[in-house]
C-alpha cells in the first residue's frame, strides 16, 4: 500500500469526520474507506511499476503524487475503473465524490496547498448527463415549485404545495432517503430544536438538523395544516400525507418529481433519488451558504 503510519491516521480521521459532519452509517464509512485504500494500492502497483505516467514521492506528512498531482491520479484511476474495469457509473460516481471529499480534507489539515474539482472521466460524463441534475437545473427545479406555491388561489393546493416542498427541500439539502421520509411522523421532528429523527430499517435513527430557518418555517407552517390531510385515524400520524390521508407511495413520489421536472422545463428523466443525489453534485459549499442568506 502507498499508506505509511501517518497517512493511515488521515485517513480514519477523515472517515471519522465525515462521519460526523455527514452523518455517515457504518456501511457508508466501510465504503469510503475500501474506496481510498483500493486507490492507494492501485498507486502502489503503479509505481512498483515504474509507471511513467504516474510517479510517487515521500514528503514529511504524507504521500504526494508528484509528476501530475492528487487531481490527475485519481482522474487516471476513475478512468481505469471505467474504460478498463467496466463498473458501474453509479460506483464510479461514488469513488468520485469521496476522492472530491478527501482532497477537500487534505487541503483544510494542510497536507496539500491547493485543489481543484476532479474531472469525470468520459463515459462516466456521457452516462451521468442524462440522469443527474446540473446546478442550473437543480435551480430551476426548485424556483418552479416556489413559483407554484406563489400562483395558487387555492388554500388547498397550497397546503398540498408545502407538503411538496418540504419533502423535496429535505430529500435534497438533507440528503434523506426516500424511503426514510416516507416512513417519517410527526413525532420524529422537535419542533423547539428544528432537529428530525429519520427512521432508519436496520439501523438506528439518526438525527438531521435543519439549517435553514427557511425550510424550518416551511415545516412549522406544514405541521400547522397538516389536520387538513388527516382524513383516516390509521394514518394521521404519518408526516406526509396524500389527498385521501393515506401514506405516500413512492410511486407518488415519482409523479411529484416529475411534475416539478416538466414545470421548470427540464427535458431529461430524474427520480426522487437523483435529487436526493444531487447535493454532491451541486457543491457542499451550499449548504453554509443557505445556512448564511436563508
Amino acid at each position: 500500500m502507498v499508506q505509511n503510519q501517518n497517512s493511515q491516521y488521515l485517513l480514519e480521521n477523515f472517515i471519522n469526520t465525515q462521519a460526523v459532519s455527514r452523518r455517515l452509517d457504518k456501511r457508508t464509512m466501510e465504503a469510503y474507506r475500501l474506496d481510498l485504500d483500493l486507490f492507494f494500492r492501485w498507486a502502489q502497483i503503479k509505481k512498483n511499476q515504474n509507471s511513467q505516467h504516474l510517479t510517487i514521492r515521500k514528503t514529511g506528512k504524507e504521500e504526494m503524487f508528484s509528476e501530475y498531482g492528487w487531481e490527475e491520479a485519481m482522474e487516471t484511476y476513475l478512468t481505469y475503473l471505467s474504460e478498463e474495469k467496466g463498473l458501474r457509473s453509479s460506483t464510479i460516481f461514488r469513488k468520485y465524490l469521496v476522492f472530491g471529499y478527501y482532497l477537500t480534507y487534505l487541503k483544510a489539515q494542510g497536507v496539500i496547498k491547493e485543489s481543484r474539482p476532479l474531472r469525470q472521466p468520459s463515459l462516466l460524463r456521457e452516462t451521468l448527463g442524462s440522469v443527474y441534475l446540473t446546478n442550473d437545473e437543480i435551480d430551476q427545479f426548485f424556483q418552479a415549485i416556489d413559483q407554484e406555491y406563489e400562483r395558487l388561489d387555492s388554500d388547498f393546493r397550497k397546503r398540498v404545495c408545502l407538503r411538496d416542498q418540504v419533502m423535496l427541500e429535505l430529500l435534497f439539502y438533507h440528503g434523506i432517503e426516500v424511503s426514510e421520509l416516507l416512513r417519517m411522523e410527526i413525532a420524529d421532528y422537535h419542533r423547539k430544536t428544528a432537529v428530525l429523527s429519520v427512521p432508519r430499517k436496520r439501523e438506528k435513527n439518526r438525527t438531521v438538523q435543519l439549517f435553514s430557518p427557511r425550510l424550518r418555517e416551511k415545516m412549522e407552517r406544514w405541521l400547522e395544516v397538516h389536520e387538513y390531510f388527516e382524513h383516516d385515524a390509521l394514518y394521521r400520524n404519518h408526516m406526509f400525507l396524500s389527498k385521501l390521508g393515506k401514506p405516500l407511495s413512492m410511486k407518488m413520489m415519482v409523479n411529484i418529481v416529475d411534475k416539478y421536472r416538466i414545470m421548470a422545463g427540464i427535458g431529461k428523466e430524474c427520480t426522487p433519488k437523483d435529487l436526493k443525489n444531487g447535493l454532491g453534485r451541486y457543491g457542499m459549499g451550499l449548504v453554509k451558504e443557505l445556512a448564511d442568506h436563508c
